[in-house]
């Protein structure tokens, strides 16, 4: 019914470097706080996708500052469970329709099996942190009053959101304690005011395999092994294959800006192992149909048979590439566009949810709203090396600032934090434990912030 994931361990002392002072102070401050609490954190896929790209990091990082740090991956005992929250995941970022009875069923059927097994087995932890609706309604069925401290996060953009599912997945929310949101744009009007919401942009990790400077020759030599000529300009885009991702409009872009570059060729990388991604596929057959066999397109989906490790075969197609694209109509954060950032590469992301975010238009990369504008913008840059570099040089910086992974590991371990201060200070007023779990028990919670005031800024 789910998994503990190992990983191997990190030195928080490599990450100091790249860090601003007050950053570390922060993080040695709640390391003195929180070093006698265990954190939980479970998602739904071990690998593939932002969550678990996160998570691998953020747990070992979390250990290393002396707080007991475990990852825990669902694996419901249904088969349409993750054909179901597929679905909840495209309708709550704003596609038509509605689920049937029977996969709502399945839905809440599968998670209470899960929550089954983990009473059964006597999980406990001091801090529970759930991400994204394929969680959602665990705290339900498993949540005790033991004074543990419930989270959950939200990675998806909700600024246009179905409805039907909606109405049905906000009042899950009501058991958990904080909850926590990539953008203020993606706090559902209903939870204004209701509940204590936290706003924590995700990150990457800079010491990462994926993320660590990998030299151009090498990465060329990658590239050339992966069937690209590496004597010719690249673009590329790396992401799973989703129609949130608008591969489409990329292979038109590429092909409108191949008529004024020359010999240029377009990567389109969705090496996923998502195990909870069940439309890839369909995706997949639907671009390579759209790409209509042209040899400059070249599509990458199968992990089989790699001459490197994914973590490096991405590595090097945002090095070797002159261009990243993240051109996506609804995009909860993208860890490929700061991942591509931090490579000081220029990125054209789509003008859509935490992109907009991370990107400066003209001044850390550039956002574009349609396949023309898209293809203007990959000429402008092919043809301007200064024009990459200082764009590239840029975006390095906001990305060291405001997006690497001790700042987010922060930010949930301080949500977790003010509210084990909040249930301290209602012990130091008098009420006895009984009293004041009640008093912090879902639906009676008190209404306080972290930080200005229903938003934490980075």
């Amino acid at each position: 019914m789910y998994l503990k994931l190992d990983h191997p361990p990190v030195h928080y002392e490599n990450y100091v470097s790249l860090i601003d002072p007050q950053l570390a102070a922060k993080l040695d401050s709640i390391r003195s706080e929180m070093g006698n609490q265990r954190v939980l954190h479970l998602n739904s896929t071990a690998t593939g996708g932002g969550v678990a790209e996160v998570l691998q990091s953020m747990v070992p990082l979390s250990n290393s500052l002396g707080i007991e740090t475990e990852r825990i991956v669902i694996s419901p005992p249904y088969p349409e469970f993750f054909q179901a929250t597929k679905k909840i995941h495209n309708l709550l970022q704003g596609a038509e329709g509605s689920l049937t009875g029977e996969e709502w069923e399945v839905y809440f059927r599968s998670i209470k099996e899960v929550a089954r097994a983990m009473k059964r087995d006597g999980l406990k932890a001091d801090v529970w942190v759930l991400h994204d609706p394929q969680l959602l309604p665990l705290a339900q069925f498993l949540r005790e009053q033991d004074g543990s401290t419930w989270l959950w996060v939200c990675h998806i953009d909700l600024t246009t959101p179905n409805d039907s599912v909606l109405d049905t997945l906000l009042p899950l929310t009501s058991h958990f304690d904080h909850l926590v949101f990539s953008l203020q744009d993606y706090v559902p009007d209903g939870l204004d005011g209701r509940m204590p919401v936290y706003i924590a942009p995700p990150a990457i990790d800079p010491l990462s395999v994926k993320n660590t400077a990998m030299p151009e020759d090498p990465a060329r030599s990658i590239v050339s092994a992966m069937g690209i000529d590496s004597n010719r300009p690249l673009i590329s885009q790396v992401s799973r294959f989703d129609l949130w991702k608008d591969p489409w409009g990329v292979v038109d872009a590429f092909r409108t800006a191949r008529e004024s570059v020359p010999g240029l060729q377009l990567a389109l990388l969705g090496l996923s192992q998502a195990t909870d991604d069940p439309e890839a596929l369909d995706v997949l057959a639907s671009v390579r149909a759209h790409a209509a066999g042209d040899p400059d397109i070249h599509l990458y989906y199968d992990p089989a048979g790699l001459p490197d490790t994914i973590d490096r075969i991405v590595n090097a197609f945002q090095v070797a590439s002159l261009v990243l694209m993240q051109k996506s109509t609804r995009e909860g954060f993208g860890l490929t566009v700061t991942e591509a950032m931090w490579k000081s590469r220029p990125v054209i992301g789509g003008n859509a949810g935490g992109i907009r975010t991370q990107i400066k238009d003209g001044v850390t990369g550039h956002l574009v709203s349609s396949p023309e504008e898209c293809a203007r913008r990959i000429v402008e840059l092919v043809q301007s090396p200064e024009l990459r570099f200082r764009i590239g040089a840029d975006a390095r910086e906001s990305v060291r600032q405001r997006f690497l992974l001790p700042r987010l590991t922060h930010d949930y371990l301080s949500v977790a934090q003010s509210h084990q201060s909040q249930r301290q200070r209602t012990y130091a007023n008098g009420a006895d434990e009984a009293s004041a779990l009640e008093h912090l028990i879902p639906g009676r919670r008190p209404q306080f912030q972290v930080g200005a005031p229903n938003a934490h800024s980075i």
